[in-house]
């Protein structure tokens, strides 16, 4: 006859022991998702700001194009007059 093995034996308090920083750590990682799903609309209010503000610049490089075409045509003129 052989003897049986008698396996392992954890203990529930060794079994609490291991699941107690586990179950901290997703408690934490939880809270953490809680606090980005709040940024969410942060992010887009910022989105919103930074277009309103791009839209309200494009008429620069438009208007400096113009006055730099307006000058080269009048020092052209100029030079053709004399």
């Amino acid at each position: 006859m052989t003897a049986q093995d008698p396996g392992v034996f954890i203990s529930s308090a060794q079994m609490y022991q291991e699941m107690r920083p586990l179950r901290d750590a997703v408690t934490r990682v939880d809270s953490k998702l809680d606090g980005l799903a709040g940024q969410a609309a942060n992010i887009q209010d910022h989105e919103t700001r930074i277009r309103t503000l791009e839209r309200g610049r494009w008429p620069l490089p438009t208007i400096a194009t113009l006055a730099g075409v307006a000058g080269a045509v009048t020092g052209a003129v100029s030079l053709l007059a004399r």
